[in-house]
């Protein structure tokens, strides 16, 4: 007989999502109050009216075998029966100050360390009574512009010397998340309903231009380089505060109409620079990038289901080269949250999947987010799929511009979360120049069968991309990046084509390709038809682990290999 007691149930709410500042508040009020419910366990979790993709992980990790299987559903019927869920976890509420949009993410830091709830003014003026709630802080009329010569630095600062300098917030994790400056105005809730996951870690959230030569399109008063300053003051308390034990994640990306050349923000830098400059701002104080974190519904939920080390179905490779084109395509840009709860569904149900070998990115550090997906997405991977890192390593940061003595930390980091998601290969290290001695000694101890990159140099001091040759048994060289933006079969098939034919001197020659949230269907079309309008070529596709085992056994032959 059993008496096991029964799982628990899990409470739903669903937000209306519609578009209008009412839903904004909704959305901030209910990812407050599931970041508090879910601090210790996993209790609630939030539906949309207008977002399918929630309710898709609810019947996936419901299925059997799923952690959800077996709990029962119980849906909240409106906010106050959330509140009442919560209940005494609740100390009270933070009003932010509409006159100063960044104060939206100082009322977030403050309810995530005070275990608050964010309310408008609006609403504090319907809910602060029938919830019961004290003002833990009102921060209307407190940032004038006074310290700065701006509102919106004066708020930032004073949040870093009241809350982070003092040791209240996280040090393993802050948020980049876009202010309600635009988006309260038009509903956009994309960096409003993740806050449950700010508030659930006590997180600094925040949002800055990491440009130093332009004023940003929210704050064009400022005096010129204010938001940078500011960033920088804030990277050097984080790194204080972690004391170099830890790595620290930055989660969240910045807003692109505020900050880059965008419609109605003319700009001299485009987003992708704008992207670049981050990380390469950020990489020295030991912080790493979780950038596209937008529409990530119920972090604080699904980061507590049970993690155990994962295995990927190894390959065994044979094969010795022959005169052939070998290529590896790397689908790539699963490296940040919204990618990989958002965009991989759709790819990775594609029928095609599992009939040429493929290399998905996937950043094992998002094992602390959603630990969940990626388990299902090992357990439902056929024979032909592979996991390997993407952006950098276990988290998006420039390599080259770590310091040296944080080397061995960057180490560590990385190797653990190698070791628990099976990895052993970095094909997509992002980076302003060819990688270092000391990089490359880094990265042969936890990514020891492969090692490709991207460099991109913003700042005239690099843009070397390495010669492929063998650094300590791990092959070094580059990921194309030719093809990322897939545009259609044809185009993408005559850009692999010239890629292949400006690098091929020798035969075989070795292709790892970057391809960007594109189906294995459309891939596979692809490669036929280059096969088709190259038959020269005789290309075949390989898996990873057999690529980079060929560039091993090709570099070692060349009197030009590297090999210390």
């Amino acid at each position: 007989m059993n008496t096991a007691a029964p799982p628990p149930p899990i409470y739903t709410y669903t937000i209306s999502q519609n578009g209008t500042p009412e839903s904004y508040d909704e959305a901030m009020a209910v990812a407050c109050l599931q970041g508090i419910a879910n601090r210790r366990t996993p209790s609630v979790y939030i539906l949309s009216r207008a977002n399918a993709r929630p309710a898709y992980w609810q019947e996936a990790l419901s299925r059997p075998g799923g952690w959800m299987h077996g709990r029962e559903v119980r849906p909240l019927a409106d906010i106050s029966a959330l509140r009442d869920l919560v209940g005494r976890r609740v100390r009270g509420a933070v009003i932010w100050d509409p006159a100063v949009p960044a104060t939206i993410n100082l009322a977030t830091t403050i309810a995530g360390v005070e275990d608050g709830v964010v309310l408008s003014p609006e609403w504090a003026e319907r809910y602060l009574e029938p919830w019961k709630l004290r003002v833990l802080s009102d921060l209307r009329g407190m940032f004038t512009g006074k310290e700065t010569g701006s509102a919106k630095n004066d708020a930032v600062r004073w949040l870093i010397r009241e809350y982070l300098a003092k040791g209240k917030c996280s040090s393993r994790l802050f948020c980049l998340y876009e202010d309600a400056y635009a988006t309260r105005a038009r509903g956009d809730i994309g960096y409003v309903l993740t806050r449950d996951w700010a508030v659930k870690n006590r997180a600094f959230t925040f949002d800055l231009s990491p440009w130093g030569d332009e004023k940003p399109g929210d704050d064009p008063d400022q005096p010129l380089g204010t938001d940078l300053a500011t960033y920088t003051m804030l990277l050097e308390e984080m790194l204080g505060q972690s004391g170099g034990k830890h790595m620290t994640e930055m989660a969240g990306f910045f807003a692109f109409q505020k900050y880059s050349n965008m419609p109605g923000h003319p700009s001299k830098h485009d987003p992708v620079p704008t992207e670049w400059e981050t990380v390469w701002l950020i990489s020295p104080y030991n912080c790493y990038q979780n950038t596209v974190a937008s529409d990530c519904f119920n972090q604080s939920f699904h980061s507590h289901a049970p993690r155990k080390p994962l295995q990927q179905r190894r390959v065994t490779p044979s094969v010795a080269a022959q005169a052939k084109t070998y290529l590896c395509i790397l689908m790539a840009d699963y490296d940040s949250a919204t990618p990989l709860y958002d965009f991989l569904p759709k790819h990775w149900d594609d029928p095609a999947r599992g009939r040429i070998p493929l290399c998905w990115g996937i950043n094992p550090n998002l094992l602390e987010t959603y630990p969940d997906i990626i388990r299902h997405v090992y357990e439902t991977a056929s024979p032909n799929d592979t996991f390997a890192a993407d952006a950098s390593a276990a988290g998006y940061m420039n390599p080259n511009r770590i310091r040296p003595e944080y080397l061995p930390l960057f180490v560590r980091h990385n190797r653990a979360f190698y070791r628990e998601a099976d990895m052993t290969m970095s094909p997509m290290v992002l980076d302003w120049d060819q990688p270092t001695p000391a990089v490359k000694d880094a990265f042969a101890q936890f990514s020891p069968d492969g090692f490709a990159t991207i460099v991109m140099d913003l700042h005239g001091t690099g843009g070397q991309l390495p010669e492929t040759h063998v650094w300590k048994g791990m092959p070094v060289t580059e990921l194309i990046n030719d093809a990322c933006n897939f545009a259609g079969v044809e185009q993408t098939a005559e850009i692999m084509a010239r890629a292949i034919q400006t690098r091929r001197s020798q035969t075989p020659s070795f292709h790892f390709f970057r391809i960007v949230w594109t189906s294995p269907s459309q891939v596979e079309a692809t490669i036929e038809r280059l096969k088709a309008i190259r038959p020269e070529l005789n290309v075949e596709v390989v898996d990873p682990t057999t690529w980079f085992r060929l560039v091993r056994e090709s570099a070692k032959s060349r009197p030009m290999s590297a090999t210390p």
